[in-house]
């Protein structure tokens, strides 16, 4: 289930790149995260009703507004970016998470998580290199970057108001949460889709994939991953997200390959590992920017 999650978000970041042709990122994600707070709320809302309460509600808006400015920087970058580049950019969340965790607790990273931090810097020095200009990120790249700290904010937060505390009901809150600020920001800075927009059936099909399969389902199957797989192991197998973003990418975005990008690559992945395997005890909490 863990392993089938991080397909489905792997797959996600190539649907977002088509999709966005039709829709502005800031209002795909709000009608994506406001659809699969009502579905998940109707589902399971007996289990809600029994336990929101005011500590659910204050934590899931915490959680919204971090993971939405994640995922709303993250895919305004995407757009000046390609599905395999923003995927492991993204994915170096896994690396800042114990220096943002040492400013606010005070617990000092291991010496895996140092490392780790140099893989990273020299991945993304790799990445940067597949300019034709030399040494250069884009826009896009750079956004990515940003919206990865998010979710590494995202992350140190969940460490704080998870303990005693439904995750579903949470869930349902931060969906909810996420929708609004997309969709404010998209009523600000972005016009909305035309309304001939839905009347493609393609769209509703990425639509469906987003909302269906990479909110609801793989919050469902994290969670319950999670609850049958030691922390450290459930990390390791959630961050697999990023390769799989990168595979879909070349097979069905058609990115190709060169040599500084597969040599970037590796060397995130490298971090992502190092960090993982260094046996962080907010390790359990991985994973939950990536819904």
């Amino acid at each position: 289930m863990l392993v089938l999650a991080a397909a489905l978000w792997g797959g996600s970041f190539v649907v977002l790149k088509d999709v966005f042709d039709a829709v502005p990122p800031s209002w795909l994600l709000g009608i994506r995260f406001v659809m699969a707070g009502l579905l998940m709320g109707v589902l399971f809302c007996g289990r809600i009703a029994r336990r929101l309460d005011r500590g659910h509600l204050l934590a899931g808006v915490l959680l919204g507004l971090s993971g939405g400015s994640g995922y709303l920087v993250q895919n305004l970058g995407l757009v000046d970016t390609t599905p395999g580049h923003n995927a492991f950019l993204t994915a170096t969340y896994c690396v800042m998470v114990p220096f943002l965790h040492w400013t606010v607790a005070r617990v000092r990273p291991r010496w895996s998580n140092v490392a780790a931090a140099f893989l990273a810097l020299a991945g993304v020095g790799a990445l940067s290199l597949g300019a034709a200009d030399g040494l250069w990120l884009s826009w896009g790249d750079g956004m990515t970057l940003f919206g990865a700290f998010w979710f590494a904010v995202q992350i140190e937060v969940m460490v704080h108001v998870a303990s005693g505390r439904d995750v579903l009901t949470m869930t349902v809150v931060e969906f909810f949460v996420m929708g609004a600020v997309c969709l404010a920001y998209g009523m600000l800075f972005q016009p909305p889709p035309p309304p001939s927009t839905f009347a493609s059936p393609e769209v509703w099909l990425q639509m469906g994939y987003l909302v269906l399969l990479a909110s609801c389902l793989c919050t469902m199957f994290q969670n319950v991953g999670q609850a049958h797989v030691p922390p450290a192991q459930a990390s390791l197998l959630l961050s697999l997200e990023s390769v799989f973003g990168v595979l879909f990418s070349v097979v069905l975005y058609g990115e190709t390959l060169t040599s500084s990008l597969v040599v970037g690559f590796l060397l995130v992945f490298a971090a992502i590992l190092t960090s993982e395997l260094a046996g962080w005890e907010a390790s359990a909490g991985q994973g939950v920017a990536e819904q």
